[in-house]
């Protein structure tokens, strides 16, 4: 991620489709179906299960959700509106020095806008890279990284991750 950042700007932003890795997953679903990205290095697990204990129980005003299978490398909140995975490989849009970013709580996050709609974050400089996604409905506010760049600070030191 480049030191350089561009405005975030959360408008009018398209839909959020299927392509979170969620299938089944309904507003009022007691679970929702995300798939864990492929299994990281035992420190990286180490990590993202610390992060795990740590994570808000509501984000933006919307209640943690169960996730399946459960696992520590994700999470859920608003049955989904927010999703997200922990352990992921770094993505290749990191090496950009065009890509866009912004700074909550000290932790630098990634911000992506996938064609299909809504909003991608992935933390930057951190020794487990963490994406969130958010649904159109919640892609107009940047304000549930408040309180998971808290849990990020706390839980996943700085640095880069080799994986």
């Amino acid at each position: 991620m480049s030191s350089h950042r561009r405005p975030l700007r959360l408008l009018a932003l398209p839909a959020l489709s299927a392509g979170l890795a969620l299938a089944g997953c309904a507003p009022g679903a007691s679970e929702v179906r995300v798939t864990p990205p492929p299994a990281p290095p035992a420190d990286v697990a180490g990590l993202c299960a610390a992060l795990h204990k740590e994570l808000p129980e509501t984000v933006s005003g919307l209640d943690r959700t169960a996730t399946e299978p459960e696992s520590d490398l994700t999470a859920a909140w608003g049955g989904p509106a927010i999703v997200l995975r922990c352990g992921i490989p770094k993505p290749a849009k990191m090496a950009d020095p065009k890509a866009d970013g912004v700074e909550v709580n000290g932790v630098g996050w990634l911000v992506e806008r996938p064609a299909d709609g809504g909003l991608r974050f992935t933390t930057g400089s951190r020794l487990a890279y963490t994406e969130v996604w958010i649904d159109k409905e919640h892609a107009t506010d940047a304000s549930m990284l408040v309180g998971l760049s808290a849990a990020v600070a706390k839980t996943v030191p700085a640095g880069i991750s080799s994986y």
